[in-house]
């Protein structure tokens, strides 16, 4: 510990060289390569909570079917733009097994990664009617999505939900809603970077509230299950995932195997289409694309467009780990399970350092331990906070760039901290609170 903290001026002049003057606003990829070179230059490994990279091994199962298809020579062979057949199926089992709802495999949508779910989303749900060409995020959430609708040209709102839980929210949900020009709703459960959930009693206010204005949701479960505060991981039997999909036909669902299934270097994931939602014509969509139906128009022109389809063969490692977790010979909740216990420890680390929690309760319930949880120290900013963890060998990601309004937080990622890495963080958190208390 003796080359700690690091000085001020190498971080200073690193920065410069970089060209990232304010850290507040800084990307999650410009942080990263911030400390990578701080890294380099130091010879101080960091601990590193400022990235979602999966910390746990991908399954057997997908890996091997992987192989497989790759031997038999399918690279060679365009994937069909709608998903391969098998996978389709596979999923939607998947969605009545563990959410008990019902759609049709056509709805079923794989996508590369969430991410070009959400794009595809876009695409079409801001174009369905020409007055309601805007987006209205319930943040805190992915800074990306935001970036995706600025790349495309759309329009979009936000506000945090910090203040606005349980019946709140219909209030302040409708003094967007009734401008008339909201085209969607978008939000992540479990909420990235927050970790908070949405209570049912939520879900069901943005989904009445979807079908009253004829707003489409998105609903990011990125991080599917991984609520540790219920088991979710049993296929057929509750207690299911909560979603707003019991509570409206208008959405999307967006499933990824990137932290679920700890896939993420395949990138595939999917866009789950409600059935009615996937048939609806929506006139309009005549100004831009082949089809005026949502699915369709979603499939051949926007994912068309985008990639022309999914890796193939990682279609077939999605597909197999899907059945062996919907036959229940894979217990994938059990599998992640880990990154709440390191998200408890860690926690309480900061508390017995002198941090705070900043989202720390879902309406009366605490939060659960999870991928990420959201902190901050006495009365410094979030940028500040940064800078000083930055001296002592922790990297962090501040909650400005998620749209929160909270903006002496930082959100903590427990994947790239192990559990034999904790007694490091302990003794760093100890010599941070020392030259600042």
């Amino acid at each position: 510990m003796d080359s700690l903290p690091i000085s001020a001026d190498i971080i200073s002049d690193i920065r410069r060289d970089m060209h990232l003057k304010n850290l507040a606003f800084a990307s999650i990829r410009e942080i990263v390569q911030l400390v990578n070179r701080i890294q380099e230059m130091t010879g101080i490994q960091f601990i590193r909570t400022e990235m979602g990279v999966p910390g746990l091994s991908v399954p057997k199962v997908a890996i091997e079917a992987e192989i497989k298809a790759l031997k038999k020579g399918i690279a060679s062979v365009y994937p069909p733009i709608e998903g391969k057949k098998d996978l389709k199926q596979e999923l939607s089992r998947f969605i009545k097994l563990f959410l008990n709802i019902d759609v049709n495999p056509e709805g079923c949508i794989p996508t590369v990664g969430s991410m070009q779910g959400s794009m595809a989303c876009f695409l079409i749900t801001n174009r369905t009617d020409d007055k309601k060409d805007t987006t209205l995020f319930i943040d805190p959430g992915f800074p990306v999505q935001k970036k995706q609708l600025h790349v495309l040209g759309f329009k979009y709102k936000n506000f945090d939900i910090y203040n606005f839980r349980g019946s709140k929210l219909k209030a302040k949900l409708e003094e967007f809603v009734a401008h008339g020009n909201i085209s969607t709703f978008i939000y992540s459960n479990p909420n990235n970077p927050a970790w908070f959930c949405f209570t049912e009693k939520e879900l069901q206010i943005i989904g009445e509230l979807a079908d009253k204005y004829g707003v489409i949701v998105i609903e990011d479960l990125a991080y599917f299950g991984m609520d540790f505060r219920e088991d979710y991981g049993k296929p057929g039997k509750p207690p299911f995932q909560p979603t707003v999909a019991r509570y409206t036909d208008n959405y999307v669902l967006l499933f990824s195997s990137s932290k679920a299934f700890s896939y993420a270097g395949q990138r595939i994931g999917s866009a789950i289409i409600s059935n009615k939602l996937f048939q609806k014509e929506f006139p309009n969509l005549a100004q831009y694309f082949s089809s005026t139906r949502f699915g369709q128009a979603f499939i051949q022109d926007a994912i068309y467009t985008l990639s022309a389809g999914t890796a193939y063969s990682a279609q077939y490692g999605f597909e197999a780990v899907l059945k062996a977790v919907n036959d229940g010979e894979y217990d994938f909740v059990n599998g992640v399970r880990e990154y709440g216990e390191r998200a408890k420890l860690m926690k309480q680390l900061f508390l017995d350092n002198g941090f705070k929690i900043v989202y720390d309760k879902d309406e009366d319930r605490l939060l659960a331990d999870g991928f990420y949880f959201t902190i901050s120290y006495l009365d410094y900013t979030g940028e500040q906070l940064l800078e000083e963890f930055l001296r002592y060998g922790i990297s962090a990601l501040t909650l400005d760039t998620t749209g929160s309004e909270r903006t002496e937080g930082l959100r903590i990622c427990v994947s790239q901290t192990h559990l034999h890495d904790i007694p490091l963080l302990k003794e760093r958190l100890e010599n941070f609170r020392r030259g600042h208390s």
